[in-house]
């Protein structure tokens, strides 16, 4: 992708009235400079330049108020100094990471964006050529025209070297033939087909447009760095298949084999690898062949890279610090560590991790108030320390003052009181409850859209009413011990019509909701999961912080959509550009310090 020149002021919307307007105590200037050093022409305003924004996925807002009051994130806390702390912010429904990514790119809803879950169903897309890495099955022939619907799969089975019916992507560059991959670590025949037969990139199943659209097509500079390849769907649609509206796109593949970390070819890039990290801490881990979301200690080597990544564009270079760039207008990357460290049972070594003094053999949270566990409160200490990293870089190229700085999450997790979590599955799930009229796709291969929330796509030949009945009879509400399934709410004809428009192609037929901690992938060595619309599932931190803002606290309600709007008028663009601010009136966030002239 070819570089860009910084904003250009003259080619912006006005911005006297949307602007972020950033009072300092000395009266500023306009902060015209794209590193942000000061000067400008009027003299009394200082604007916003650079956005990063990060997401600590899994990270509650109660995580925050805990860690704050405890001393463990001190970086964080004193961002809060000069940040505006959001208490009841929701995150998209479904919880999943897909759409809660997107959600803070669009400012959109599922409804809007068409993005459901990173493993969903469309009925008016063909499935792919090539069978996928996790199970997905290819068709090879697609005739035009005559969709036959398919799953959709927006994640690590769409990389170039994930194995089919293994599941298990060997490299952390994704396969691609040369360098740390991003976008060439996808195999385009592993993508599902639209009605011409042609493969849907990430980027274009997206519906509506992204502030890095809006951004690069202002002429802006963008980075983002996360944790699959296929989550370059932050560029959103440009129709074509290399052209993302992504300056530099950085994403190791966390579901890749951590034995691998080291490879010269197709491992860490050796200048973004932290200390400590040679080799990986956990050699337990590692020499099992595990993937890095089974290791509390290399998740942190994984985050690491993207931690690096990101001190690099702030010094003016790409991700891998090879090449000067500039300095991003929006950018920003996601970690995972938090989330490990909340739902994670270590398995290796006989349950006992390394450093077994720091680090407990269960993540998750010892009570109901959210006192993390041992192994959860190192992964919240390394992701300030990292934070506090990326604010002592801003500071050192005199960029703080211009840089408004977003810390939020995708998704939570659930349940916080790890004692009410219930692995629940196959055969007592609402897909196998419903098997008879699920399609293929969903049952036999890459397998049915659930975790603590159940998406369920029928076949043609059934009738939604009808498999309603049955799962009411199956698993009634009462008595408690006949409810199988732990359905707590079933969602279903006009009432889909809350969450979904009628007739999408992407819309389930149902929607299950369970009770509090019931989990649907049966799984034993996990704590919590997230997905679903539980308070635990949607609640997540939000911190937007400046300089020049004053400290202050939010309670009423807030999306994490409302970050889209709100990164636009900060950089002085028209949060209206959005498609899906359009269609649904997401607002910009309310407390923020604005005016004009």
């Amino acid at each position: 992708m070819k570089q860009r020149r910084p904003i250009n002021k003259r080619r912006l919307p006005s911005l006297i009235a949307g602007a972020f307007l950033l009072a300092t105590a000395s009266g500023s200037g306009v902060l015209a400079d794209p590193h942000g050093n000061g000067g400008g022409d009027d003299g009394d305003q200082n604007r916003i330049q650079h956005v990063l924004l990060l997401s600590i996925d899994g990270m509650h807002a109660l995580d925050f108020l805990n860690c704050s009051a405890n001393g463990t994130c001190p970086n964080l806390a004193a961002l809060g100094n000069h940040g505006v702390n959001y208490l009841n912010t929701s995150t998209s429904k479904p919880s999943d990471s897909f759409p809660g990514l997107m959600a803070l790119m669009t400012g959109g809803s599922p409804r809007t964006m068409g993005v459901n879950y990173d493993v969903a169903y469309d009925r008016a897309l063909n499935p792919p050529m090539a069978d996928t890495g996790n199970g997905l099955l290819g068709s090879g022939a697609c005739t035009p025209g005559t969709p036959s619907g398919t799953s959709t799969e927006f994640d690590e089975g769409i990389n170039i070297n994930n194995m089919p019916g293994v599941g298990s992507q060997e490299d952390l560059n994704g396969g691609a033939p040369s360098g740390d991959g991003g976008i060439n670590s996808i195999d385009p025949t592993r993508l599902e087909r639209d009605a011409k037969c042609n493969p849907v990139y990430p980027w274009n199943f997206v519906r509506v447009n992204t502030i890095f659209g809006v951004i690069h097509g202002a002429r802006g500079y963008t980075a983002w760095s996360d944790k699959h390849p296929s989550y370059s769907s932050v560029g959103g649609p440009t129709g074509s298949a290399t052209d993302t509206n992504v300056d530099d796109y950085y994403a190791p593949e966390i579901n890749s084999n951590s034995a691998n970390y080291l490879n010269p070819v197709t491992g860490a890039f050796p200048a973004l690898i932290p200390p400590g990290c040679k080799p990986l801490p956990d050699q337990f881990a590692a020499t099992a062949d595990d993937d890095y979301t089974g290791s509390f200690l290399n998740i942190q080597c994984y985050d690491g890279l993207k931690v690096n990544a990101i001190l690099n564009e702030i010094d003016g270079k790409n991700h891998d610090g090879t090449a000067k760039t500039q300095v991003p207008n929006i950018f920003g990357m996601n970690f995972q560590a938090v989330s490990i460290g909340q739902k994670l049972i270590y398995q290796h070594n006989g349950g006992t991790p390394p450093i077994p003094g720091l680090y407990s053999t269960r993540g998750g949270y010892t009570d109901s108030i959210g006192t993390p566990s041992p192994s959860l409160l190192q992964e919240i200490e390394f992701v300030d320390r990292s934070i506090g990293a990326m604010v002592s870089e801003l500071t050192k190229q005199h960029m703080l003052d211009s840089t408004l700085i977003i810390v939020t999450a995708k998704h939570g997790q659930s349940p916080v009181d790890s004692s009410r979590y219930q692995a629940n599955g196959s055969p007592n799930d609402p897909v196998s409850i419903l098997s008879a009229c699920i399609p293929d796709s969903e049952l036999n291969q890459i397998g049915p859209t659930e975790d603590d929330v159940s998406l369920i796509w029928l076949k043609n030949t059934c009738d939604v009413a009808t498999e309603v009945g049955v799962l009411e009879t199956v698993s009634p509400a009462l008595p408690l011990s006949m409810n199988i399934a732990g359905i707590g709410e079933i969602f279903s004809g006009p009432s889909i019509g809350l969450y979904y428009n009628a007739g999408d192609s992407r819309a389930p037929d149902i929607l299950i909701t369970p009770n509090i901690g019931v989990t649907y992938s049966n799984s034993g060595k996990k704590l919590a999961e997230h997905g679903g619309f539980a308070h635990d599932d949607v609640n997540v931190m939000m911190l937007l912080s400046n300089p020049s803002f004053h400290s202050a606290t939010v309670s009423s309600p807030v999306e994490t959509a409302q970050v889209a709007p709100t990164i636009l008028t900060a950089l002085g663009l028209d949060p209206n550009d959005l498609q899906a601010v359009q269609h649904e009136g997401t607002q910009v966030l309310p407390g923020l310090p604005m005016g004009g002239h």
